[in-house]
């Protein structure tokens, strides 16, 4: 059998596994099978590939109408390096190679060429950007070159450079045929043994106890342990991908094939050759959103032209190409394409169904990730976790939250634009907000507070004091020093000197309980340091998975015998949540609650803060009376019930406060009224990133993620090993003790740099030791302390080329280390956590308070 294959001359050839065209016999389906994978575009034909690479049988893979004939088909055919984060780039540089060998491996052309890109900036910032990517694909090991203007006419001579001021080149980005790409990743999944059945439909996913167990198709059940969706914007997820058209023209115009690619993000426009012609689209500022609201489509159709809308973009490729404006334009492609809230494709297991898995949501790169997307999702169901740090992808970074059709409606017509929209550091998101407040919202906003989101919470940046522009601050964009930076400063300097509030109420807050020792056991299980302690007590730890790296890092109060309080990152929220259930048993004694949205979490920073507390409770709040990471719940003004915690998350003297949402106003308004004769202010959490970062605290999904283990960054005093009982991790890090390490955690401060007149460090710039590239920084900020940028990031051999070596405390102490700023090295001095004391001037008192607060007793 033959089967019919959209826009291609001729047949695949013979692939008897795959089912046929509609106007012959279908082949039954089977009634079970291992896995069944759902969408036969680009990426369904990757995961089955890469499955059946690894081993696996019983593959089967449903497509509803024909292979590819989603926005495959319609797909412009780039495979580019140039993506906002590492991982990204990494995927598109596995596909690359992958579609590269394709051919030879499967016998199918794929219209594979290796023509290079070239990427433009007509302004400065666009042209820091870019040299601040090409530092990061460098660390990737991917070859890129910045370039002036007059050598990008040498690239591809029909591009206008009166406007530019620079260029990035990457040889070896590519181009290829999406529709025979998918085809050749068909064949040889089917010749590994997966089936292919095109023309059916599934209609449900039939689960079991929280376990995939089946699929019903139009054609019939199949029984199957997992199911993979990779059925893109008609997949309909948890987290639904929106659409968006997308416009492309073809036009008919003599040029070479391996002609560069160009990508002019400032036009919102990228050019390709095609045909002989070239093909061009771009992503306009004004999208147009399609919600079929659940109704199919069995293949995208072109949509209707639309010139007009088309126009923008016609406009600025003429600007740029001016010699094509007599070309004969052969075509207007008007195409839906999926995009997710935050442009970022969806991945991973889904959050309380085992064996349900999603790869979907490529934001008009599909052809770009589906290789190495599909290579992490296989290793995922195999190994039970990929290769490398997927987190920026894991579907459960997202909760119930982001699934409104409302928000989604309107975060579409944000994200779309902001692919080729230049972004600064610590950009926010203008849709979807004010969706998760604190109590206290209304008054912040009022008193200056600025605002960012993280995982749908609305969290104060800083507070903007009376007389300024406040016009001036939201709209200031920069890599260098930002209009903030006095601000920020002024709320860092208070917390130093006296006292500051800063609203932490989006912290992630799980409450476990048990009528026996059921929570202990299953605490003790997950965490690697010793939760057995007496009530009252906080312990530091981390939740560690089977390599020893952090699934989470928090904090654990114990309230009573057999209850604990556990808190958490943020967007730990879901993660957290699932990583507890898929080790907790099913035992009705056992309870885990949920209660982020039961409590305001209030942080006083300060030497003052004790003061404070003092005169609120009638207590004494002093070290010998309330001892450090201790938990007391007591009256603070009126409110009854508060749990008072000695710990901050900067390192400084202070406390947490834990607040029953109903007395969260009255307590703060009676902290800033009482702390008024203490100089108490409001800060945010930019001065609570400046305090942790030159503390050396390390804060997980920035710093500490599922590769990095306590060893590696310093923190092996919260691991106990000998607390009795077998925790997750214990083996791989017992192994890791006697072996020692590859990698370690450092700061590093910077030295040379001039925060006025030189670009920041913001997160991902290389580190270099002895003039080698040693690793990349996790996170920087100005210490308004050491009057200096400090950056904190793993160091390790194994960047520099060299096999996996242990690396000791003297191969860090005898180097001499640079951070690569968008190109420009500035030395640094590297110091090992924990480290003795940076502020001569403090005093010993305050620093072994801040040194209990990091280690956690």
């Amino acid at each position: 059998l033959s089967p019919v294959w959209l826009d291609r001359q001729g047949p695949w050839g013979s692939v008897r596994l795959l089912a046929t065209a509609q106007d012959t016999q279908p082949v039954p389906l089977p009634s079970q099978a291992r896995v069944v994978i759902c969408g036969g575009g680009i990426v369904g034909t990757s995961v089955a590939y890469h499955l059946a690479k690894l081993g696996w049988t019983e593959i089967v893979l449903l497509e509803q109408g024909r292979l590819g004939a989603g926005t495959t088909r319609l797909c412009a055919g780039i495979i580019s390096v140039a993506k906002p984060i590492s991982i990204e780039s990494q995927m598109a540089d596995y596909s690359n190679a992958l579609y590269e060998r394709l051919e030879e491996e499967t016998g199918v052309k794929t219209a594979f060429v290796r023509t290079g890109s070239l990427c433009l900036a007509q302004n400065q910032d666009r042209f820091l950007s870019l040299k601040r990517l090409a530092s990061r694909l460098r660390v990737l090991g991917i070859a890129c070159n910045v370039i002036k203007p007059k050598e990008v006419v040498k690239l591809h001579p029909l591009v206008n450079i009166h406007d530019l001021v620079g260029a990035l080149h990457l040889p070896g980005d590519a181009m290829a045929s999406p529709p025979d790409i998918n085809h050749a990743l068909a064949v040889a999944a089917a010749r590994h043994g997966v089936q292919i059945h095109e023309r059916t439909s599934v209609n449900h996913v039939l689960m079991e106890k929280g376990h995939v167990t089946g699929v019903e198709t139009d054609r019939g059940p199949i029984e199957c342990e997992y199911f993979v969706n990779c059925a893109g914007q008609v997949g309909w997820l948890r987290n639904t991908v929106t659409h968006s058209t997308l416009s492309k023209f073809c036009c008919h115009f003599v040029l070479s094939l391996n002609l560069c690619l160009v990508m002019d993000m400032d036009g919102r426009i990228y050019v390709r050759a095609w045909q002989g012609g070239i093909l061009s689209g771009g992503f306009e500022k004004n999208p147009k959103p399609i919600f079929t609201e659940g109704r199919n489509q069995l293949e995208i159709q072109n949509m209707q032209e639309d010139w007009d809308h088309f126009e923008p973009m016609l406009n600025a490729l003429l600007r740029r190409m001016p010699s094509l404006d007599s070309c004969e334009i052969h075509q207007l492609v008007n195409c839906p394409e999926s995009f997710t809230p935050d442009m970022r494709c969806l991945m991973g297991e889904t959050p309380g169904v085992h064996g349900y898995f999603v790869l979907a949501g490529m934001n008009s790169s599909g052809l770009s990730f589906a290789g190495g997307a599909g290579k992490y999702l296989a290793e995922w169901m195999t190994y039970g976790y990929p290769t490398a740090n997927v987190w920026p992808l894991d579907i459960k970074r997202f909760g119930n939250l982001q699934s409104s059709r409302t928000f989604l409606r309107h975060r579409v017509m944000e994200v779309m634009p902001l692919l080729y929209e230049l972004k600064v550091p610590r950009w926010d998101f203008q849709t979807g907000r004010q969706l998760r407040t604190s109590p206290l919202y209304d008054r912040l906003d009022t008193q200056g507070a600025r605002w960012m989101e993280k995982h749908g919470f609305e969290r104060a940046k800083y507070f903007v004091p009376a007389g300024k522009d406040l016009l001036a601050l939201d709209q200031s964009k920069t890599f260098y020093k930002p209009d903030w930076f006095d601000i920020v400063g002024a709320e860092v300097k208070c917390c130093k000197e006296a006292v500051c509030v800063i609203d932490m109420s989006s912290f992630t807050k799980f409450e476990l309980t048990s009528t026996g020792d059921q929570a202990l056991e299953l605490l003790q299980r997950l965490c690697a340091n010793d939760l057995d302690v007496p009530v009252g007590h906080i312990v530091h730890t981390g939740m560690l998975n089977e390599r020893g790296g952090y699934e989470n890092d928090c904090s654990v109060v114990r309230l009573s015998k057999n209850s604990f309080f556990i808190i958490s990152p943020t967007d730990q929220q879901v993660h957290c949540w699932s990583w507890i259930k898929r080790y907790m048993p099913s035992d009705p004694q056992l309870h885990l609650e949920d209660v982020s949205w039961k409590y305001t979490a209030l942080n006083l920073i300060g030497p003052r803060a004790m003061d404070v507390l003092s005169e609120l409770s009638y207590v004494s709040m002093t070290p010998e009376h309330f001892p450090t990471l201790f938990c007391k719940e007591m009256s603070v003004g009126y409110a009854n019930g508060i749990r008072v915690m000695s710990m901050t998350h900067t390192g400084e003297p202070g406390f947490m406060l834990y607040i029953p949402i109903e007395y969260a106003l009255h307590v703060y308004n009676e902290v800033m009224s009482v702390g008024q004769k203490y100089g108490i202010r409001n800060a945010g959490y930019y001065a609570l990133r400046s305090l942790r970062i030159e503390k050396f605290f390390a804060f997980w999904g920035q710093d500490l993620d599922s590769f990095t283990t306590p060893l590696e960054c310093g923190r092996e005093f919260r691991v106990k090993f000998d607390k009795g009982t077998d925790f997750l991790g214990r083996q791989a890090l017992m192994q890791q003790r006697q072996e020692g390490i590859t990698r370690r955690f450092v700061m590093l401060v910077l030295e040379d740099h001039d925060a006025e007149l030189d670009l920041w460090p913001w997160w991902g710039e290389p580190i270099y030791r002895n003039g080698q590239l040693v690793g990349v920084t996790t996170s920087s900020a100005y210490s308004y302390t050491l009057e200096r940028h400090v950056c904190l990031g793993f160091v390790s051999p194994a960047t520099a080329g060299q096999n996996p070596t242990v690396i000791t405390p003297d191969f860090i102490n005898r180097g001499d280390y640079e951070v690569d700023i968008a190109g420009q090295r500035y030395p640094a001095k590297a110091k090992l956590y924990p480290f003795s004391s940076l502020f001569a001037q403090q005093r010993r008192r305050k620093d072994d308070m801040e040194l209990s607060n990091f280690q956690g007793k």
